[in-house]
């Protein structure tokens, strides 16, 4: 993979894009050419628990220096404490946004706010998108996804988290909340693999999420396993840029 000085940083700048790609990896060598492809297009990079957990915090460092800023998805849940000190460290590498999991209560997420001190974005992940209403019911919880989803989304919004994640079909439960509060929605699929099988149960297109108001979409393997990653990519950039609503984007001059 070609090496390069640290991308800029800014931060969120008025550039930041409106792509994570996905490196859902038990390794960084398989990744290396759809790092290459990816090269110089305006995406973050997703960096997962299995990439995370492979290689070490040194990943995020190895993504800096090829010019990408890094969105790390870990979904921190644990007591108050641990997760201040893992977000202290997290933000210490320098990424872009940092994910921690809403039902950690709001203790949890006050003490990862206190800890990230503007140093990275922290976003809430509200219902995993893999799980459906009978997966809750199976851990207690009786009510649909989307109940549960909107109380999640009020935590994070009253903790002041920067956002949070949800699927595409409850984006419309964030409508109410701020422009600045960052809707981050993964389960995106084109059009022709959405049929096919899946880890995920709530998806969506890219069309249809960023018309419904999603600030960043999150796409993992539609773009790392195609035989053309950068085409890839670049279709889904066009598309999401001919269905997004015009205005500015609550991204923009985040620092």
């Amino acid at each position: 993979m070609t090496t390069l000085m640290p991308a800029p940083r800014a931060g969120f700048g008025p550039a930041l894009p409106r792509l994570a790609i996905a490196l859902d990896a038990p390794a960084l060598e398989p990744l290396e050419p759809v790092l290459d492809a990816l090269h110089g297009l305006p995406i973050l990079v997703k960096v997962g628990l299995s990439l995370f957990t492979a290689v070490g915090p040194s990943v995020v460092h190895h993504m800096r220096l090829a010019g990408f800023e890094v969105f790390l998805d870990l979904k921190l849940h644990d007591i108050p404490h641990q997760v201040g000190l893992a977000v202290d460290s997290i933000a210490r590498l320098d990424v872009a946004l940092v994910t921690v999991h809403a039902a950690g209560g709001r203790a949890m997420l006050d003490a990862a706010l206190r800890a990230a001190r503007g140093r990275t974005r922290v976003v809430g992940v509200t219902v995993l998108t893999s799980l459906e209403r009978d997966d809750l019911a199976a851990d207690g919880y009786d009510g649909p996804v989307a109940s549960l989803v909107a109380r999640r989304l009020e935590l994070c919004a009253r903790a002041g988290l920067d956002g949070a994640v949800l699927s595409a079909l409850e984006l419309p439960l964030a409508a109410h909340l701020p422009a600045a509060f960052v809707r981050v929605v993964p389960g995106i699929r084109s059009a022709g693999d959405r049929q096919g099988n899946d880890d995920q149960a709530r998806i969506a297109t890219a069309a249809h999420a960023a018309a419904a108001g999603a600030d960043l979409l999150v796409v993992g393997r539609p773009v790392t396993r195609s035989p053309d990653p950068r085409a890839a990519a670049s279709a889904l950039l066009a598309e999401i840029a001919q269905a997004a609503a015009p205005g500015p984007h609550p991204l923009e001059g985040m620092s």
